[in-house]
């Protein structure tokens, strides 16, 4: 029987989150240039059988990443009533590499990312019941944020609230203005191979850096879920990213701090960010919740790395149950 907080979030006990949930189903799109990417959906009904869907959450995951690391929450969001799905970026996941190799992370220019968000959102709404919640994490977030700043998403179904877990508004780094940052990345690129990778990755392709978890999370059990992911499905395995992707990331992020940017968006945006975070800039994240006419901020500290949403179990709850409470104000049960 399915037991709700009193602030929404969905009290059940956990998945089984390496197994694909017998509800969803896995399938893929076209893009507008006919590029296949995965997707992953769940009905829209809660698994009691007992509540309305309220809606449908569109999720998009970080940089490496792939739907299988969050398939805790897309289920928790559909035992809550909602229309879930969750899709792979191009050149990610199960859905290609873009670079010369099939580890390395690499773009042409982030442009392509928002162009394959507004027309997977212009799909996706049609083809789902109101109303339309998109959730993004780390680049997931920018992408749907740099979406929203240049107009792109559909004017006449634009999103009704956008959730975003540790979004990737500005990178750690040193303390140098990101004009500077930016130009050092571009001297990267014109020095040697663009499309080589950033930063050393473990020396066994697959297989993750020892200390990769103190960036992401303090809970040894979901960030080992990962790696069974990667046994279990090989295609999903990705490395670092290339020099260009790096350089068009910071060309992205200050796109995003131009003046005026963010003071357009208008749809009410929730940010999960944590003051511990060693990957995306919490202070970035900050000053765009300050910046966003209906911003507002969850802020997580030393309790929480990088993957809020795969956080210890306590972390993980506070988080959900934000999320819950956001989306009862501004999307509530009809």
């Amino acid at each position: 029987m399915t037991q709700d907080d009193p602030h929404g979030g969905n009290t059940d006990g956990p998945i089984d989150r390496r197994a694909i949930p017998p509800e969803a189903i896995e399938s893929t799109w076209l893009l507008e240039d006919g590029h296949e990417v995965r997707r992953i959906d769940w009905p829209g009904t809660s698994i009691a059988g007992t509540k309305p869907t309220r809606g449908s959450i569109l999720f998009l995951p970080g940089r490496g990443d792939c739907y299988e690391k969050y398939l805790e929450t897309l289920d928790e969001w559909h035992r809550d009533g909602w229309r879930v799905t969750g899709s792979d970026w191009r050149g990610q996941a199960g859905s290609g590499r873009l670079g010369k190799d099939p580890y390395t992370g690499h773009i042409d220019d982030f442009s392509t990312w928002t162009d394959d968000l507004a027309f997977l959102w212009r799909s996706w709404v049609k083809q789902v019941p109101g109303p339309h919640i998109i959730a993004g994490h780390s680049m997931g977030g920018h992408v749907i944020m740099r979406t929203l700043v240049d107009g792109k998403l559909d004017q006449e179904v634009p999103p009704k609230a956008v959730f975003l877990s540790a979004p990737m508004l500005g990178m750690q780094g040193p303390s140098v203005p990101i004009i500077v940052q930016h130009f050092a990345a571009k001297l990267m690129t014109w020095i040697g191979d663009p499309t080589r990778q950033a930063w050393k990755w473990s020396e066994k392709p697959g297989e993750l850096p020892k200390e990769r978890i103190n960036l992401l999370t303090h809970d040894t059990d979901r960030y080992a879920d990962e790696q069974f992911w990667r046994d279990a499905r090989p295609e999903l395995v990705m490395g670092p990213a290339s020099w260009h992707w790096v350089e068009r990331a910071y060309s992205s992020c200050r796109a995003l701090n131009a003046a005026g940017a963010m003071e357009r968006v208008e749809v009410p945006v929730l940010i999960a960010s944590t003051s511990n975070d060693k990957l995306v800039s919490h202070p970035a994240n900050i000053r765009a919740v300050e910046r966003l006419p209906n911003g507002r901020m969850f802020e997580l500290g030393e309790n929480a790395h990088h993957e809020v949403l795969r956080e210890t179990d306590a972390v993980r709850a506070s988080v959900m149950v934000a999320v819950a409470k956001f989306l009862g104000e501004v999307a509530p049960p009809q």
